[in-house]
């Protein structure tokens, strides 16, 4: 089972290296980088790890940069994509917990953060959002912003992602529920620091999210 991992990546000079270091000694070889119109070093020290990068000349978004790597990967002939940030918030070792439920018949596994010691604003911001995407498209879950996903190459080859921003997280889950994908939700370790809270949702995205999320359903 060929398994890489796509890891959307915007002006993230200060951790991509680390990140990728880690997944590669860890047996984790097969990785696509999208550098989504990063300003820093981001796609020169993602280069030097000789992995796959591909550079979006602008800013496209979380959704245009997962587009990108998801797309790359099925034609890379992955069996198995993960999304992965490139923040330092993942520990690698989750990933093995995600693909348990993929040999097991699940189609998409999805990282549960909830359970840490999630900041309160944001456990706030992220359980609004869990029940706006419930409230418009019937279908709830835990932690619908979590970056840690698994997909089976059916369940990547089936979910369309058309939003270019932050409201492909709950896009993502509004997609598995349209095509009766069999979810599971795992729970996670979240590695919080100072420069990983700076890089997640604030609480004028998610209003932001819920708007867009509500003009893609009336629309």
């Amino acid at each position: 089972m060929k398994t890489i991992i796509v890891i959307p990546a915007y002006n993230e000079e200060k951790t991509i290296g680390g990140v990728l270091r880690k997944l590669k000694d860890n047996g984790y070889k097969d990785i696509i980088v999208v550098d989504d119109g990063s300003k820093d070093k981001t796609f020169e020290i993602a280069s030097n790890e000789k992995i796959k990068v591909f550079k979006h000349m602008i800013n496209r978004g979380l959704g245009g940069a997962l587009n990108t790597g998801i797309s790359a990967a099925l034609k890379e002939n992955a069996d198995i994509i993960v999304t992965f940030d490139a923040d330092g918030q993942h520990d690698f070792r989750d990933i093995s917990k995600l693909n348990y439920y993929i040999e097991h018949g699940y189609d998409v596994a999805i990282g549960n953060r909830i359970n840490e010691k999630m900041p309160f604003l944001r456990r706030i911001g992220n359980k609004g959002l869990d029940f706006v995407t419930y409230l418009l498209f019937g279908i709830y879950v835990n932690d619908s912003q979590a970056g840690l996903r698994m997909f089976s190459r059916k369940a990547a080859s089936l979910i369309e992602i058309k939003t270019n921003r932050m409201e492909v997280s709950s896009e993502i889950i509004t997609e598995i529920g349209r095509h009766k994908l069999k979810l599971k939700e795992v729970p996670i370790r979240t590695i919080y620091t100072e420069y990983s809270l700076s890089k997640g949702n604030s609480v004028w995205n998610g209003f932001r999210i819920a708007f867009k999320l509500f003009l893609r359903r009336i629309m």
